[in-house]
Formats: C-alpha cells, structure tokens, sequence
C-alpha cells in the first residue's frame, strides 16, 4: 500500500510529505517543555532567617508537580516516538493534528506552576487536569488519523493494534477525570492519580505484551 502511494508522488510531494520536520518540532517543543519544567526549581533564598531545611520543604510542592510532570511529559514524548517510527509520510491534515497536539502539551508547564504554587486547590488540580485530558484526545486524534490512512505509514496497522491503541490512549482520560473528581475532598489522591498514571501504563502495556492474545499486536506499543 505506501508503496503504491509513493509511486503516484512527485519528487517535490514527497519533500513536503518527509516526516522529519514534524519530528524535529516536535522534539524541540519537548525539549523547551521540559526545560520551562526545571525553571520553576529555584535555590532557596535565606534572606528571611529561614533554615535550608524549612525553605527545601516549602519548596516540596513546586518539586512534587515538577516530577509528575517530567513524568507526563516523558509518557507523551515516547507515545510520540512510538507512533512516527511506523509513519511514512505526513500530509497537511497530519501536520496539523500533530500542531493541535503540542498546544496543549505545551501548556503542562503553566499548569504544573499552577499546581506547585496551589498544591491543595481544587480549581489548580482541575486545570491541571483538563490541559492533560486535552492533550491526551489530541494525541488520539492524530492517532485515528494516521492509522486510518495506511498510505502514510510503512505498514497498515492492523485491527486488533489499532483497538488495543485506541483504549490505550482513552484509559488515561479515565484516570485523569478520576483525579479531578476527588480534588476537591482529597488532593493528595488526586495528586497520587496523577503521578500514577505513567506507571499504570508501563503496566498495562507489559501485561498486553506478556499475553499470547495480545503480545503481536501490542509489539509496537511503548
């Protein structure tokens, strides 16, 4: 099938259908949302009398939502990395898509500040919520796309790898609501949700891979 997508392209399509530049700004977007991440970790000022001690431990918040937001942002990154190794070209809709994706993934930094400064606030868990559930139905929208335009990747995906990665990207927006439910009434759950998410993935995708039913569809899943 792309084989036989390539041979209708133009020298010229297929410059503007190489995936490189998408994945160059893409991970250059990554690597500024990480950096704008680690600016927030600040050496404590003892101007105040304060101790080093009662300074690092103020400082525990800002910490906390850095962590779970490396984390995030890492899990995004590698889902990325995972779904362009199997892409062969892009076209205007994909490049968009993949644009409409980094918008809110990009916004994780504002709304970790938010979350480190309003630890216990529900309004801040909220936001913080919202911004990941957002990137994360991007991300699956870019997903549907590609996987339903075999001439854009190397290999047709096939039905059973296209279910398990559509409820593999749905699951974290289950997570995500769960934690925004009980921000209000519990904060440090939902703050523990949040940080758990990665983890609960890793796991998912290690029992699908383990399973005889699943493991060659989920072969590609990271």
């Amino acid at each position: 099938m792309a084989d036989q997508v390539t041979e209708k392209l133009t020298p010229r399509e297929k410059r503007r259908s190489d995936p490189d530049r998408v994945l160059t700004l893409t991970d250059g977007v990554f690597a500024i949302i990480i950096t704008i991440l680690v600016l927030d970790l600040k050496v404590p000022d003892l101007g105040s009398g304060q101790s080093l001690g009662e300074s690092l431990s103020e400082m525990r918040p800002t910490f906390v939502a850095f962590v779970i937001s490396f984390l995030l942002v890492g899990l995004y990154w590698t889902l990325h990395r995972s779904m362009f190794a199997e892409v062969r070209y892009v076209d205007t809709k994909a490049v968009w898509l993949n644009l409409l994706f980094l918008l809110p993934t990009s916004m994780i930094p504002f709304a970790a500040s938010v979350v480190g400064e309003y630890e216990n606030n529900a309004a801040a868990l909220h936001l913080y919520g919202a911004v990941l559930i957002l990137a994360t139905l991007m991300r699956l929208a870019l997903y549907w796309y590609l996987t339903r335009h075999p001439g854009l990747m190397w290999e047709p995906a096939t039905r059973q790898s296209r279910r398990l990665g559509t409820v593999l990207a749905l699951a974290p927006v289950v997570i995500y609501a769960i934690a925004m439910a009980v921000a209000t009434l519990a904060p440090t759950l939902s703050l523990m949700l949040y940080f758990a998410l990665p983890l609960l993935y890793l796991g998912a995708v290690a029992v699908l891979k383990a399973d005889p039913r699943t493991k060659v569809a989920a072969a590609d899943l990271s």
